[in-house]
């Protein structure tokens, strides 16, 4: 299996997470998102929204947007699983992947911060502010449901890592790196460190990919 990433792509990461999870072997090549690579012909050829992950495994068009890449690889290495087989709770995990892969991470991709600083002249410290409004409102929604349903365990969803694990890891390590107050939001906090101690987690930490950071 072979994918194209970035090491900063929360999505990337998510997908990441999941290949090391289930051992499935991969390849991974990176473009430069701040170099503008994701908008050459080449990689708009490749998924023409100019966004990554794309994940390509045998014939067949390249496969992208994170959360579909997730279920596709749930359904074709589905052991060990990373969605619970009882449908209530499997919904719920789904849920809570999705109010960080659908409802927070689209608000501050770099296209998204690109388009408010360039495009509408928005001072860089008021697009970081509104970076930060949009992550924290991501994690105090996730907070309050994890802290009212019955349904968190150690996880988020019971007792074994599931998609919702795997999104709320990647909206977390966001807040190091863009300095988001995590104060509010101790289980989201307890449960992300968690994951984050584990081999799988951390192998895929964005900090660790090529081109980040040293």
């Amino acid at each position: 299996m072979r994918m194209i990433g970035n090491w900063r792509s929360a999505a990337a990461f998510r997908v990441r997470i999941a290949l090391n999870l289930k051992g499935i072997p991969y390849e991974e090549s990176f473009i430069d998102l701040d170099a503008g690579d994701q908008h050459k012909p080449a990689f708009r050829a490749i998924n023409p929204q100019g966004a990554v992950p794309a994940v390509f495994d045998g014939d067949g068009p390249p496969l992208i947007e994170s959360l579909a890449i997730l279920d596709y690889l749930e359904e074709t290495h589905p052991e060990p699983a990373l969605l619970p087989r009882e449908p209530r709770a499997r919904a719920r995990a789904r849920s809570l992947a999705q109010v960080v892969a659908c409802d927070t991470h689209p608000l501050y991709v770099p296209r998204v911060r690109t388009y408010l600083t360039d495009d509408l002249g928005l001072p860089r410290e008021a697009m970081l502010g509104w970076l930060r409004h949009w992550i924290g409102s991501g994690l105090a929604t996730l907070e309050a449901r994890l802290t009212r349903e019955p349904g968190t365990g150690r996880y988020c969803q019971g007792d074994a890592v599931s998609h919702a694990d795997l999104c709320l890891v990647s909206l977390w390590v966001g807040t190091t790196i863009f300095s988001v107050d995590t104060a509010p939001y101790p289980t989201a906090r307890r449960i992300a460190e968690d994951c984050l101690a584990q081999d799988a987690f951390a192998r895929a930490h964005p900090l660790r990919q090529p081109g980040a950071p040293g």
